[in-house]
């Protein structure tokens, strides 16, 4: 059974930076991509970034040049750097991983940007 976890988020202010990880366990060959997406209260999930195993990026205009994705395909793991955090910014981050066509969800965590 393939899981992700996430880790990192938290409390912070506004202009401050958090750190978000994601390790996936269980049995994967290939991850084609990796990424991370977010849901505020009342909203849609969204994109936020994603990283394919080729190294290509992808951004949400609104986290473009704040926010970077960065992957390690051969630990089957995804980080997402967040700089210059704002109080739009605050949502559940999900990460998600596709392999070949399947794709799997982690549970979320918290990323709070209040003063």
């Amino acid at each position: 059974q393939v899981q992700l976890v996430e880790s990192g988020g938290g409390l912070v202010q506004p202009g401050g930076s958090l750190r978000l990880s994601c390790a996936t366990s269980g049995s994967i060959f290939a991850i084609n991509d990796m990424a991370w997406y977010r849901q505020a209260p009342g909203k849609e999930r969204e994109l936020v970034a994603i990283v394919s195993r080729s190294g290509s990026t992808n951004y949400a205009d609104a986290v473009k040049g704040r926010f970077t994705i960065s992957g390690n395909f051969a630990r089957n793991s995804v980080y997402l750097q967040m700089n210059s955090l704002r109080p739009e910014d605050t949502a559940v981050y999900y990460c998600k991983a596709t392999v070949f066509g399947n794709v799997f969800w982690g549970q979320g965590t918290q990323v709070t940007v209040s003063s």
